[in-house]
Order: structure tokens, then sequence, then C-alpha cells
């Protein structure tokens, strides 16, 4: 995972904030300074902050948890939905549904009546239908896909959402705050940071900024699944060899009481063997006295 260069952040515009009669005051640690009305963010600390939330959200891919992509500006749902696909994450690009978060159960109810409308296509129901109701069914299920197809793999809440447009997603950052899931931020000069805990300070207008930030940030969720693979194979190879080491140890075991055995076979004949020389030497002693 390589962060950007101040160099490649500067060419993408990530330093152009807003207006300075639009600007948050809360802000203001991030701005470096004005320029022509229009403030100026630092792009120091947008390395610094970049690099802490992708190494962030590299730990969560890491661990086997999933990350909520938001953006329904214009300038941004093409990237979202190229970057969140690549590293198979869910994402919002179309309008936020108001309680997907909060709501979540009735979320997973439309999504599964969009499955039931497919499973209805294969097995011959359909055709059973009318014409109105056919075309009723398909443009619910057209609907159903535009909005909510991307997270059709998301079978349980978010481990962190990442919004590209804080102040426009404030009611995903809302539901997100409410139930305690961390939120990861392209915020500018205009917005308010308070909320967001993992906050990156750069322009969420320019196409370049976004795609830039949102590639540095994929990386670092690809190279934790990747990490998550190999530690799932390493402990797979270490299972089998412990398998066979506990295998091994019941083998000595069965050699030892077979050798036990064997061991003890030649000392039987020899006990066995041991009284008849006794009597064999009584027996002449007897033979010598009647003699005498």
């Amino acid at each position: 995972m390589a962060t950007p260069t101040f160099e490649q952040l500067l060419d993408a515009g990530c330093h152009f904030g807003h207006l300075k009669r639009k600007w948050n005051p809360a802000m203001s640690p991030y701005i470096f300074m004005e320029r022509n009305g229009i403030h100026i963010i630092d792009l120091y600390k947008t390395a610094a902050k970049l690099d802490e939330a992708a190494n962030a959200l590299k730990q969560i891919a890491k661990s086997g948890r999933k990350v909520l992509f938001v953006a329904t500006k214009k300038q941004a749902k093409e990237s979202i939905e190229n970057h969140a696909q690549s590293v198979n994450m869910p994402y919002v690009t179309e309008r936020w549904p108001g309680g997907m978060l909060t709501n979540f159960p009735t979320i997973r109810k439309a999504v599964k009546k969009m499955t039931t409308i497919d499973k209805m296509s294969k097995d011959g129901t359909f055709d059973n239908l009318s014409k109105r109701e056919k075309l009723q069914i398909t443009r619910q299920r057209a609907k159903l896909e535009k909005n909510l197809g991307s997270i059709a793999d998301l079978s349980r809440l978010p481990n962190a959402l990442f919004v590209v447009d804080v102040m426009k997603e404030h009611i995903a950052v809302a539901e997100a705050k409410r139930l305690g899931i961390p939120v990861f931020g392209i915020v500018d000069t205009n917005s308010n940071p308070e909320d967001i805990d993992f906050i990156i300070p750069a322009n969420d207008d320019a196409s370049k900024s976004i795609d830039l930030i949102l590639d540095t940030v994929c990386s670092a969720i690809a190279e934790g699944l990747e990490e998550r693979k190999i530690e799932k194979l390493d402990s797979a190879e270490e299972g089998k060899e412990e398998a066979v080491a506990e295998a091994a140890p019941g083998k000595r075991r069965r050699m030892r009481k077979s050798d036990a055995k064997e061991a003890q076979a030649p000392k039987a004949e020899d006990d066995n063997d041991a009284p008849e020389a006794v009597e064999t030497q009584s027996e002449v002693e007897k033979k010598e006295e009647t003699a005498e």
C-alpha cells in the first residue's frame, strides 16, 4: 500500500477547498491558507490522515468484515462503483434509503423479495401470471435492483462506513453514529468533521481527487484481504502438521508395545527351559548317589 505523494495529491486537486464564506470553523486545523477567497487544504495533513484511514481499513478487511461505501453525487458514483466492486464490498450510489442501517431487517426483506422474484422467473411461476402482473413485478424488480442491488450480499450490518461527501450523506453518517459504526469520510472545508472517526481532509467535488483517495483506500483493503487468505492457508497447513504430529506418538506407542511383547517372549522361553535344566541336574546327582 503506497500513500500518494504530495505532488500526486496536488495534481489531483485535493488541496482545493470551498469559498471562505462557506467554511466550517471546525475544519481550521486542516486549512493551510486562503487564496482568492478559496481555502487551501494542507496536503501534508491529508497524506497523514489518508495513511491512517487506509491502515484502519486494511485491518477491518483482514478480519473479514465489510465496509459500506456511500456516494450519491455524480462526480463519485462511477468511481465508488468500480472501486467497491474491485474489492467485493457493498456500496450505495443511488438515493440513501432512510433507515438502511437503523432498520436493517426491513432492508433485508426487500432484498429477499428481489431473490423471490428471481426464483419465480426460474421455476415457471412467472409464466402463469397475467401480462399486467408481469409488468408490475418486472418494474418492482428493476426498482429494487437499482436501489438495493449493490448491497444484495450484505447479510449483516457493515463494520465501517466510507463516505465521500459527509455533508451530503449526513443521514448515513447519523445512522452509523447511532449504531456505533466507525465512519471514514472525505471531508471538505465546508463540512463538520466532528462526527467522523477517520477524517480525510480533501476536495470532495473533483473526480480526480475522489478517484485518487479511493484508489489508495481500496488498495489497502485488497492487501488486507490478501493477507487474510495467506493466514488461512498457513493455519490450514499448521492444522495438518499438528494432526500428523498427534498421530505419530500413537504409532510409537503401538511399536513400543509390540517391542515389549517381543522382548518378553524370549524370557518366557528361558523361564520354561530353566526348570528342565534344574531337573536334569538333580537326576544326575541321584544317579551318582545310587551308584556309590
